[in-house]
């Protein structure tokens, strides 16, 4: 650990970001720059050289410029030219619609047709993906990476004059339009302008202490806000290197940070649990990192990272549409995720719009008091600082109440006042007259070794209320069985009866997004009639476990039709 502390003593030694309104003046400040400014296993850019690259899929942009919104699709994984076209959309007044590639067939299609997409950059895979489908974008406007039409077409334009940016590019013009994961329903096409993209790099490249010597590892896809605001733009501002993989893998991890001597990466929980569900080596630690930023990795994981490869991973809260209402506190307890940024962000019952009271913890931090003090994080001051969903009426309308901006999220806040996310807005389970949270539910779970990945939902009873349904993911050659499931919640003295779940569902891959996240909602919808093996709890007592057969769920069927409660079945 010693080490750790000498590489966080060295980085006070680095220099300051610079400020600027827009992407496009970010870019143009790097114009020059002779540090690496982009890195992949076969080779590295300068950041003069990401900014010559940009300018000339810039000047390409501006040719094939129609008539409508100025929409650029691209539907890659995480390689140089995605990094380019990122470039190039800022500096000639494009948005960016990041196309995600876990998508398929009518959700693909709608997806980009509802973002009114001009041209689609691709390769020759997302080509085959978009094939038939009725996007609404003419086969002509496909500029598909690796084919010799694509560097013929590249090729016309790069010897373009100086890097310019586009005249009429302010901070307002849009930069991209970020498809929701759909974790809780069908996307949306959530707005982010230049200027609101460039004031997340200047404040996350200092909230996360990112730095020209730093190197940022993207194991996130780009299409996502989590790479795009919390690693692309504060690596831009502060000249730091952004070193490329494709696309995430627990194995190839440790691999890629050695070999790009990474000090900063961002994540998702799911992706930290895979990683820490590698063998250990004894070695972990030699690396370079110091810390990473996410969201979703549990206290015990964050712990785990910390001892095994001596890297601080940073909590925060925020989303593409909306972020900066909270602040980091060093002095946080654990768990927190800091105090309110502005006067206007509070918690609030979502009926009554009335504050929330401080919630009582218990000797292990559970809420005692959750129906008073639970409620929907909100920012009162927030509503101009949303810049919407595109063509989404409806959604924005959900967002934006009375003059406030509602997150969907749920929180409650200390007597010291201290913020803590306590779900999405479907997180709390009614059961026997009293809410329970899926969240502590998951938390708890994912202690276990065994568990790579949890989610937890309710499910209906087929009497009244709900029952807490667990989905665990495993490694490939665990059995059920060898979890001894029953005997690890007894241990768990922070669990609640009511959060010990009923149903366990048991897979080695469950169903994620691209920006793998697990999807709840799907999961929550087919309930207990999925084909994965399902384990369920139906005594009292200490939780006991049998595998349920096609007969008992045909008889629970029975039972919700019995009762009248056949509509709420799963």
């Amino acid at each position: 650990m010693a080490s750790v502390g000498r590489r966080n003593r060295d980085r006070m030694m680095k220099g300051p970001t610079l400020p600027h309104d827009t992407i496009a003046d970010l870019l143009l400040a790097r114009c020059g720059d002779g540090r690496p400014g982009l890195l992949t296993r076969d080779r590295s850019w300068t950041w003069d050289e990401v900014v010559q690259e940009s300018a000339a899929r810039a000047d390409w942009a501006r040719k094939l410029r129609a008539d409508g919104p100025f929409h650029i699709g691209v539907l890659l994984d995480n390689e140089p030219e995605y990094v380019f076209w990122l470039g190039a959309a800022a500096l000639a007044g494009a948005a960016v619609v990041g196309i995600n590639p876990t998508r398929r067939g009518a959700e693909l299609a709608r997806e980009v047709r509802h973002t009114d997409c001009q041209v689609i950059v691709t390769d020759p895979a997302g080509a085959a993906l978009l094939d038939g489908l009725d996007t609404g974008v003419e086969r002509d406007r496909f500029l598909v990476v690796g084919t010799p039409e694509y560097a013929a077409g590249l090729a016309a334009h790069t010897d373009a004059p100086r890097p310019v940016r586009t005249p009429g590019v302010t901070a307002a013009t849009r930069m991209l339009l970020l498809l929701t994961s759909g974790t809780t329903g069908a996307s949306k096409a959530a707005i982010c302008s230049q200027g609101r993209l460039a004031a997340l790099g200047a404040s996350n490249s200092a909230k996360y202490d990112i730095t020209r010597e730093d190197t940022c590892y993207c194991p996130m896809p780009l299409f996502h806000g989590n790479a795009l605001m919390a690693l692309w733009a504060p690596a831009l501002t502060a000249g730091a290197a952004i070193a490329l993989t494709r696309k995430f893998s627990a194995s190839g991890f440790l691999p890629d940070v050695r070999h790009f001597g990474a000090t900063y990466f961002t994540y998702v929980g799911k992706a930290i649990g895979y990683v820490l569900a590698r063998p250990e080596t004894g070695q972990d630690a030699d690396n370079r990192l110091t810390h990473a930023f996410g969201t979703e990795a549990s206290p015990e994981d964050a712990d785990r990272f910390l001892r095994r490869f001596g890297c601080r991973l940073v909590e925060g809260y925020g989303s593409s549409e909306g972020s900066g209402m909270l602040k980091r506190d060093p002095e946080a307890p654990t768990g927190a995720l800091g105090t309110p940024a502005r006067t206007g962000v509070r918690i609030v019952h979502p009926r009554t719009r009335e504050t929330c009271p401080p919630a009582e913890l218990d000797s292990y931090g559970r809420v005692r008091n959750p129906e008073q003090a639970v409620g929907e994080i909100v920012d009162t001051e927030g509503a101009a600082r949303f810049e919407g969903y595109y063509n989404n009426d409806a959604a924005n309308a959900e967002r934006v109440r009375h003059g406030w901006y509602w997150t969907g999220d749920l929180g409650y806040v200390d007597r010291a006042g201290y913020f803590y996310f306590a779900g999405r807005s479907g997180d709390w389970i009614r059961v026997d007259g009293e809410n329970t949270s899926a969240l502590l539910t998951e938390r708890v779970l994912r202690r276990h070794r065994g568990v790579v990945a949890a989610g937890v939902f309710g499910v209906p009873d087929p009497r009244s209320g709900d029952q807490v349904m667990a989905a665990v993911e495993i490694a490939e050659g665990t059995r059920f069985e060898d979890l001894d499931l029953p005997a690890f919640l007894a241990r768990q003295e922070d669990l609640g009866s009511k959060g010990v779940p009923r149903f366990v569902r048991v897979s080695y891959a469950l169903p994620t997004t691209g920006s793998n996240k697990l999807r709840k909602k799907e999961m929550q919808l087919e309930g207990w009639r999925t084909d994965d093996p399902v384990y369920r709890w139906a005594g009292r007592g200490g939780p006991v476990y049998t595998l349920m057969t096609d007969d008992e769920k045909a008889a629970l069927r029975g039972e919700f039709l019995a009762t009248g409660r056949g509509r709420f079945l799963p």
